[in-house]
């Protein structure tokens, strides 16, 4: 959210080699991929996220930035001050980084539509998927992500400016609820189709 923003980029001259790299990767032909994940496949999963009852109030997370490799190259803590007015909520996010560097960011998040299991529009508070779109000072555009059962899948491109450069990175965000306090999230970054890395964070409400 990230919600949410809680993503963290990766450091800048890594980030300017594995975007060259990925660059050259794409030019060079198609990339084999796989069919994706819809957040549909969850919905019989307990408990179910209500992001306005979740994200409510302060919530704290843990995260780090591993590049292709594996390699941990950045590792962070998130606090998330919460509110909501109606079906708009306001996520304000303060990270500190583990050399000591610190950012902002605020998302709002807006409901947007509620879908039943045959893709046809449900009242408020009806079963189905939950849709939501968001806005950020360094997202391109908005975000669009969608809840079903246990799991929040939300897609965005965020603009990382890298010496000089400004890089528009996508982000696949997956979180999974799984107890009213706890949530992981794993969130895969790529540019031209190619993955650049991976943010994993655990998220706990006060």
């Amino acid at each position: 959210m990230k919600p949410i923003e809680h993503i963290a980029p990766p450091p800048r001259r890594r980030l300017l080699g594995l975007a060259a790299g990925a660059a050259t990767l794409a030019a060079a032909g198609p990339l084999a991929g796989c069919a994706a994940i819809e957040p549909s496949i969850y919905a019989s999963e307990k408990p179910a996220l209500d992001l306005k009852r979740y994200f409510d109030g302060t919530v704290d997370a843990w995260g780090v930035f591993q590049d292709r490799s594996g390699r941990i190259v950045r590792r962070f803590t998130v606090t998330i001050r919460c509110g909501w007015q109606g079906d708009v909520g306001t996520l304000d996010e303060d990270f500190v980084y583990s050399d000591g560097s610190t950012q902002k960011r605020i998302w709002t998040l807006r409901k947007s539509g509620e879908a039943g299991a045959g893709g046809g529009t449900t009242p408020a508070g009806g079963a189905g998927i939950v849709r939501w779109t968001g806005t950020a000072a360094d997202v391109i555009g908005e975000a669009r992500g969608e809840v079903s059962g246990n799991a929040f899948n939300w897609r965005y491109t965020m603009a990382l400016e890298v010496d000089g450069r400004t890089w528009h990175v996508d982000f696949d965000d997956w979180m999974y609820l799984v107890d009213e306090r706890t949530m992981l999230n794993r969130a895969v970054m790529s540019k031209f189709g190619v993955r650049l890395g991976e943010v994993l964070l655990s998220f706990r409400k006060r």
